[in-house]
């Protein structure tokens, strides 16, 4: 089993400024970083990819393109992970070459993005998922070219949204949810979206990473079903471009 190597895919120099930092710091990095333990798969564990794509998008008041990262919700009707927020992604098939390749086909498949437009520019390190059985590894991508996206399939997808970095950093926007087993997870209240496990974990991991957090209040614990309704009654800023 080859292993994985993280790091940056590209010259850091090209990147915007604001992305740098980030993407700099995924050589160094660790899986402990996103509160995960070295755990060793199964053997068969089928390899999967998720793509973390960070565009530029309008701030919605006519002032100055700020960055923000692309989220979809699962279809509620899914056996799997129903309404769950995710990045695009999945299992990678025989006929991906690298896991880079599976994070941007599954994109295009869920939410009909142009990979003409995308610059995969760094991956992190591969993180095991006991509850799925998967070896995901995050592929962060730049969006240089943004395309229009929705919903491919409203049977696997119910939503797209980019979501500005700004809202998610915001520390009114950051609570814990407690799970039944007892554990507790990063979340994000997000309007229409409450991003969560294994999701809310990587992005609050990679905002740590790329400096972009702010201090929040980590006493804040709430029931799943809570969670759930303050994100729906969260205030809708227009950013679901």
């Amino acid at each position: 089993m080859n292993r994985h190597i993280p790091g940056p895919l590209v010259d850091v120099a090209a990147l915007p400024e604001w992305l740098r930092p980030l993407v700099e710091r995924t050589a160094d990095i660790d899986i402990e970083h996103f509160g995960r333990a070295h755990t060793s798969p199964p053997d068969g564990a089928r390899k999967a990819a998720v793509l973390i794509l960070f565009g530029q998008g309008s701030s919605g008041d006519g002032g100055a393109a700020e960055p923000d990262v692309l989220l979809l919700r699962r279809a509620d009707e899914l056996s799997s992970h129903p309404g769950q927020v995710a990045f695009p992604g999945g299992a990678v098939d025989a006929q991906d070459r690298d896991a880079v390749d599976a994070a941007l086909r599954e994109a295009v498949e869920e939410v009909g993005v142009l990979p003409s437009g995308i610059h995969p520019v760094a991956t992190l390190p591969e993180l095991y998922v006991p509850h799925s059985g998967f070896r995901v590894i995050p592929v962060l991508a730049y969006w240089r070219e943004p395309s229009p996206v929705a919903p491919v399939d409203p049977a696997e997808t119910a939503a797209v949204a980019r979501v500005p970095i700004s809202w998610l950093a915001d520390p009114a926007n950051r609570i814990h949810v407690s799970l039944n087993n007892g554990h507790k997870t990063p979340a994000f209240l997000v309007p229409g979206m409450l991003v969560w496990g294994f999701t809310g974990g990587l992005l609050s991991g990679v905002l740590d990473l790329a400096g972009w957090s702010r201090n929040w209040n980590r006493r804040d614990i709430r029931g799943l079903d809570e969670a759930w309704r303050a994100a729906e009654e969260a205030d809708d800023v227009g950013f679901g471009r």
